[in-house]
């Protein structure tokens, strides 16, 4: 738009240049508007001091330079983007390395990594199904990198670390303005994981109200960010992880019946270590091997009676169970004499299994039946349902090591719950 040297409109620089009388009566001036991706972004202004200053411009050119203006501001905004997104993602993505590789030569190993060949390729949605630690991150890492999106980033999300308040924040983002905090416009999960591939990890603990908003965007591939109108399509390969029963918590009403057959379109169960045979023992070696490098020995390894004793083990906190005994193992046996050995061999001794931990149930398995108070004449019923509480707390609690959020899962406690409970129970 060409304004005329006599237009009777405000002017923009009125009091802001210094003249004879404070005020510019005449001048040349032109407004346009700059289109990005066919929606108005901003106005561009030429302003002159001396009138007639622009009627030589040629449209031609002056529609090039607009043209340039766009592209410029366009760029510099993917730029941002860009950058934005490598950021996050290098603090959010997995890194290949060899602790990666899936060890293991047993028949259920085998058809386990059958599995992954079959689905890896395709882009299907898996489900990987499995107790607390026996490697379900593995799993998800090799199904990427066997997939057509291995060049692409992997996004990983831990869904029983978002709070709820900040969930459909991180999953995606939000705009600047949006709410008390948000300073700046940032990038969610999905947007990061654009043409890749997210993990969504313990999806199980995921809040109702995020369960519906998640269902959205897989039926539409589009996600909106907090405080935006806006949709913005998105191009990502799910993969969810849970060492919950999710068919049980549909059954309850804590988990979407349609989201879970949108996630479990071909589910993914990874077998427990006590499953697993001599696997164990091949574990074993490769954490010792990392050991004597962490701690500088020449050489680590497992006396028979050590051998048989991680073969009769039930293993209850499975793969990561393993490498934390093996590591306390390694360093309670590199003492200064042991070290100056050709090799230090670790024996029973060494493993703090007491015969409490033998005997304590799988996880997630059936719960052992807690032995009820001997009879006698008179009973107090409540003091008595209230101590048959504690026992059966108490195993659970040293099953699962002290994590009372998967304590509570098998009990089939809500987390608030079972709190309450511990506490009025006075179980520490």
């Amino acid at each position: 738009m060409r304004f005329a040297a006599d237009s009777d409109l405000p002017d923009p620089y009125d009091g802001l240049i210094e003249s004879d009388n404070d005020q510019l009566l005449v001048h040349d001036c032109m407004g346009v508007r700059i289109f990005i991706d066919g929606e108005p972004w901003g106005v561009l202004t030429l302003d002159a001091l001396a009138p007639g200053t622009f009627d030589n411009i040629d449209p031609m050119q002056l529609s090039t330079f607009i043209s340039l203006t766009a592209a410029t501001v366009k760029a510099a905004g993917m730029i941002a983007s860009l950058e934005q997104r490598v950021r996050y993602a290098t603090q959010t993505s997995f890194k290949y390395n060899a602790d990666h590789d899936m060890i293991g030569d047993s028949e259920c190993m085998r058809k386990l990594r059958n599995e992954i060949s079959i689905v890896a390729p395709s882009e299907l949605a898996v489900l990987i199904l499995g107790e607390t630690g026996v490697g379900k991150e593995l799993v998800a890492l090799r199904i990427h990198l066997e997939s057509n999106r291995a060049d692409q980033v992997m996004v990983y999300v831990n869904c029983a670390a978002l709070p709820e308040s900040i969930a459909e924040s991180e999953l995606f983002g939000h705009t600047k303005g949006a709410f008390s905090g948000a300073v700046s416009d940032r990038t969610g999960k999905f947007e990061l994981a654009n043409g890749g591939t997210i993990f969504l990890d313990e999806i199980g603990e995921l809040p109702l109200s995020i369960q519906a908003k998640l269902l959205r965007t897989l039926q539409n591939g589009e996600i909106q960010r907090v405080g935006s109108d806006k949709q913005i399509k998105v191009n990502v390969r799910i993969i969810a992880a849970t060492n919950r029963n999710l068919q049980q918590a549909v059954a309850a009403g804590l988990f979407r019946p349609d989201l879970y057959h949108r996630l479990a379109v071909y589910p993914l169960p990874v077998p427990a270590l006590r499953e697993r045979g001599k696997d164990v023992l091949l574990l074993a070696g490769a954490f010792l091997e990392k050991n004597q490098q962490r701690l500088g020995v020449k050489k680590l390894r497992l006396d028979q009676d050590a051998r048989k004793t991680l073969l009769d083990y039930h293993w209850p906190g499975n793969i990561r169970e393993l490498e934390h005994l093996l590591s306390r193992a390694a360093l309670k046996s590199a003492t200064p004499e042991n070290r100056l050995a050709d090799f230090i061999t670790i024996s029973p001794t060494y493993l703090d299994m007491g015969p409490e931990q033998l005997n304590l149930p799988p996880d997630d398995g059936p719960t052992p039946a807690v032995s009820p108070p001997a009879p006698s004449a008179s009973i107090d019923f409540k003091n008595a349902v209230d101590e048959f509480q504690r026992q059966l707390i108490r195993q659970q609690l040293a099953a699962q090591q002290g994590n009372m959020a998967a304590a509570a899962r098998v009990l089939g406690l809500d987390r608030g719950n079972f709190h309450r409970l511990l506490k009025r129970l006075e179980v520490k």
